[in-house]
C-alpha cells in the first residue's frame, strides 16, 4: 500500500488511482504518455466528469451509489462507504437485491459498464453500485443485456452456485425494470454468440 501524507492506496486500475484520505476516496485519471498530451488531458477531463454525473444521476434513479463531494479536473471525491464488497458474501437474497438495483438502472438508461461483484458494496442492508468509470447512457435492449451478461459471466466465474444467484437475480430485476424479459432474452443470445467466436 502507497501512502502520500496521510493518504492511502485502496485500489489502482488502468485508469485511475483510488486512495482513502480524511475518511473520503478519491479519484485520480492518470495521465497517459501514448496520447498527444492535449488529447489526453480532454479524455480524461471529460471521463471524469461523466463519471461523476453519472454516479449522481444513478442516486437520483434510487440506485445506492457513494456521493460525490467534488469534482476537479482529473479528481473526483466522494463518499468512502465502508461496508462489505459482494464477491466476499453474495447470497441468493443479495443477489436479487442486485437484479432490483441494476433494474433502476437501467429504467433510468444507464449502463454502468463493469457489473462485477467487486463494484457491488454492502452496507446497512443496501446494497451500493460503485465505480462508474465505464458507464454511459444507452437505453437499447443490446446494451442492457451486454450488462448483464457481465454479472452472469462475473457469477459464473468466481462464485459457487452460479444459477441460484442468477435466478434471484432475475427474480428481482423483473419486478422493477418492465423491459426485463427482452433484455433476459438477449442475455442468452450474447451467451450464445460467445461460444461460436
Amino acid at each position: 500500500m502507497g501512502q502520500e501524507g496521510d493518504a492511502v492506496e485502496i485500489g489502482r486500475g488502468a485508469e485511475a488511482v483510488i486512495t482513502l484520505e480524511q475518511g473520503k476516496v478519491r479519484k485520480v485519471r492518470l495521465a497517459k504518455s501514448y496520447r498527444l498530451p492535449e488529447l489526453d488531458e480532454r479524455i480524461r477531463a471529460e471521463r471524469t466528469l461523466r463519471e461523476a454525473r453519472i454516479t449522481s444521476d444513478a442516486r437520483r434513479h434510487g440506485v445506492p451509489t457513494p456521493i460525490i463531494c467534488d469534482v476537479m479536473r482529473f479528481e473526483i471525491e466522494m463518499e468512502h462507504l465502508g461496508g462489505e464488497k459482494l464477491k466476499d458474501i453474495i447470497t441468493p437474497e443479495i443477489s436479487e437485491m442486485v437484479g432490483e438495483m441494476v433494474g433502476r438502472l437501467h429504467k433510468g438508461g444507464i449502463i454502468h459498464g463493469d457489473l462485477t461483484t467487486s463494484n457491488m458494496i454492502l452496507k446497512s442492508g443496501r446494497v451500493h453500485l460503485i465505480d462508474f468509470g465505464l458507464a454511459f447512457y444507452e437505453s437499447s435492449v443490446e446494451a442492457q443485456g451486454v450488462d448483464v451478461h457481465v454479472y452472469f459471466q462475473t457469477l459464473e466465474s468466481t462464485h459457487d452456485r452460479p444459477q441460484e444467484l442468477i435466478d434471484a437475480f432475475r427474480a428481482g430485476y423483473t419486478r422493477i425494470y418492465p423491459g426485463a424479459e427482452a433484455v433476459l432474452e438477449r442475455v442468452n443470445e450474447i451467451k450464445a454468440r460467445g461460444r461460436y467466436l
